[in-house]
């Protein structure tokens, strides 16, 4: 009798190893994945971006968070070439930085993303030629005047989402990456956005979303084929920054202004094919990562519902 107890509780001892090891496992996983999040977010030095050469290329640098990288990039130490389409507004930033980091040498190259491209990255191939870049930094990019949906995206507003977010961004690296391959070194970094990565889905937003898509799987691909060259690629993934682009104005903790996202993002340079720099949209990702999509795409689209109310609002008031 005794022996037959002893052996159901050796049988049960052994069942309930199983589970217990389990949760252990995960656990210890969990512990790990806090502990690299916790060094790669506060304890990991940035790297010294002037090791990829002198100068950085910026893709609109005179406003939002391109102008905010074109000053944080200054201060590093790196001479710059701004490309954007305003040359007034390429001279005033280049003043700006010049009057506060004055050993810095400035470039401006004038570049229409939604028109003639060909003309536009013929002058970018003049401005780098014999010049040591070794950061690109492809920022530039449009999206909707408001939330909309598909069949009422006009003919130019398709034709320059597709040709600034996708054509422009190609282009320009394929101008810049020659230089960085005889040198064997660089980085180049292109800024997605948590529209296309980090939730399922952005309904009235299809085409700006998928646009971004193709930056994300574009520098994954780029990442793996040049990391042998000495070249790092990487996709950073802002969510909301207090941008004209969001159209928010206030900065707040989960809505970074211009310059707290590029301070954040220059420390991850060189590092991950994809991150997204500002550690508490760090932890949105992984709020949404959590829910179910269905959740997740009814608020979405609730919420961009409510944008296009306001943005056909607007345009009534306008043409009245």
């Amino acid at each position: 009798m005794s022996d037959c107890i002893l052996e159901q509780l050796k049988s049960q001892t052994v069942w309930l190893l199983i589970p217990f090891s389990l949760g252990l496992l995960s656990l210890l996983k969990l512990s790990l994945s806090t502990l690299k999040w916790v060094y790669v977010n506060f304890l990991r030095p940035g790297k010294n971006l002037k090791k990829y050469g002198s100068w950085a290329l910026i893709t609109g640098p005179t406003d939002g968070i391109g102008k905010a990288f074109a000053f944080q990039l200054a201060r590093k130490g790196l001479n710059l070439i701004l490309v954007g389409r305003n040359p007034n507004k390429l001279d005033e930033v280049s003043g700006s930085i010049k009057s506060k980091y004055g050993s810095i040498q400035i470039k401006s190259v004038v570049v229409d993303f939604s028109g003639d491209l060909n003309d536009g990255v013929s002058r970018i191939k003049e401005a780098v030629e014999g010049l040591d870049v070794g950061v690109l930094i492809n920022n530039v990019g449009v999206s909707y005047p408001y939330a909309r949906f598909m069949h009422e995206v006009d003919a130019k507003l398709l034709g320059d989402l597709i040709r600034v977010n996708v054509e422009g961004t190609t282009k320009v690296t394929q101008a810049v990456l020659p230089g960085m391959v005889a040198r064997k070194r660089g980085a180049i970094v292109n800024i997605g956005s948590g529209a296309a990565i980090v939730i399922p889905a952005d309904p009235l937003y299809s085409v700006y979303a998928a646009t971004k898509a193709y930056i994300d799987q574009f520098s994954r691909c780029l990442y793996v084929e040049y990391k042998n060259s000495g070249i790092d690629v990487q996709c950073q993934v802002p969510l909301y920054v207090a941008t004209k682009m969001a159209s928010i104005r206030r900065s707040s903790f989960f809505v970074p202004s211009t310059d707290g996202y590029a301070r954040a993002a220059l420390r991850w340079i060189g590092y991950e094919p994809r991150c997204t720099p500002y550690w508490p949209h760090s932890l949105l990702w992984a709020l949404a990562n959590s829910l179910p999509e269905w959740i997740i795409d009814a608020w979405r689209i609730k919420f961009n519902l409510g944008i296009r109310k306001r943005g056909q609002l607007k345009d009534s008031k306008k043409a009245e």
